[in-house]
């Protein structure tokens, strides 16, 4: 099959031996797209004609998509106190282990938590003690009910405090049980969530940056899928489980092999649906974004060829030339299905047309001369 341009000269026949070249003009029909030949145009055009073949044919699916990762392999890093940035020393595209320091920052606000958590914890053990002892002295009528219950509920709303700023600590990895006057700190480190690779930073040093912002992104590239676009009239050919051979357009004859593991159950709104393969052996060359054209084979099926010289294509549409009568013949569209072995499968033929003869050899100099004849 050719890829058809519009030529500015006439179909040119040559005499034998040393003759002198002359044009000879085609027959045509062009309300019919048809086209007669004489004998020396037949002979000089090499027009063979054939019946439609029945053949196998691997249905191929062609399609694209790009590189991705995961959700749970995207990880968003933020601080959980606001602060001034003291350290940092990453760059994009550096490899960072889980639980690796990304940078540390310093605040009055972090000194600030770990005294409020010390006074808090001093009045939980006063507020406990002078409940114990409210509590006997009202045992004795000493004291009333409502002094013993305000003690019990100093000692309870102490320890609420106590609690809840103990957590905030260890959220900024400060262990509050082993926090005492002598080792209060005064920065927090911010750490690595997951091991990867850094895709961006948002920081610099004496930056001041709030709990909302987002100081690095990592993308862990352990897991990483091939992410491709499916279109619904392909949908009930592929499944789970099904191989994939996808390649770059820099590199088209290097394959890397996948196996489709999820299929969406949502359209977009070009009526696609993404698929999910995983790679057999992922090459860390690929990285995530990057765009991919992928093949996925699905059984064979027994269709209507003919061999791919026969199919022309022109004006964005195809087609082949069908015999209406001996040196005569008529351009019919068609559509083209999968190629395989050097025939192609086509589609949307009439069906009253399944015994004619078409033209399998020289199609291409057909089209030539009925199109410049009709200019």
């Amino acid at each position: 099959m050719k890829n058809i341009f519009l030529l500015s000269t006439l179909f040119l026949i040559f005499s034998c031996g040393k003759e002198e070249v002359k044009k000879e003009k085609f027959e045509t029909v062009a309300a019919e797209n048809q086209i007669t030949l004489n004998d020396a145009q037949m002979k000089n055009a090499g027009i063979e004609t054939g019946i439609l073949g029945k053949e196998e044919i691997s249905a191929k699916i062609t399609i694209n998509g790009t590189v991705d990762v995961p959700p749970q392999n995207l990880a968003s890093v933020s601080s959980p106190s606001g602060g001034y940035v003291k350290f940092t020393k990453f760059m994009p595209g550096m490899h960072v282990n889980k639980g690796q320091t990304l940078a540390i920052l310093e605040d009055p606000q972090i000194v600030q938590l770990q005294q409020d958590y010390l006074l808090a914890k001093s009045n939980l053990s006063y507020a406990k003690k002078d409940y114990s002892r409210q509590s006997d002295l009202n045992k004795s009528k000493a004291s009333s009910d409502k002094v013993m219950q305000q003690a019990q509920t100093e000692a309870q709303n102490q320890n609420i405090m106590m609690r809840g700023m103990a957590e905030k600590l260890r959220t900024m990895g400060i262990n509050p049980e082993n926090l005492n006057a002598g080792n209060i700190r005064r920065s927090i480190s911010v750490s690595s969530p997951v091991s990867g690779y850094i895709s961006s930073v948002n920081v610099k040093i004496g930056q001041y940056v709030s709990p909302t912002d987002k100081l690095f992104e990592i993308v862990n590239t352990d897991d990483v899928h091939l992410a491709l676009t499916v279109f619904e009239k392909d949908l009930n050919k592929i499944s789970v489980g099904q191989m994939v051979y996808a390649y770059t357009n820099q590199n088209p004859d290097k394959k890397y092999a996948a196996k489709i593991i999820l299929i969406g159950k949502d359209f977009q709104p070009d009526r696609s649906v993404i698929i999910h393969c995983h790679f057999i052996d992922y090459d860390k060359n690929l990285i995530p974004g990057t765009y991919m054209n992928a093949e996925i084979e699905t059984h064979s099926e027994t269709g209507n060829t003919v061999p791919d010289d026969a199919v022309i294509t022109w004006e964005s549409k195809q087609y082949i030339f069908q015999q209406i009568k001996p040196k005569t013949y008529k351009m019919t569209e068609v559509k083209i299905g999968n190629s395989e072995n050097g025939r192609t499968e086509i589609f949307m033929l009439n069906p009253n047309l399944m015994n004619q003869k078409f033209v399998t050899k020289g199609a291409y100099n057909l089209l030539m001369g009925l199109k410049n004849v009709e200019e």
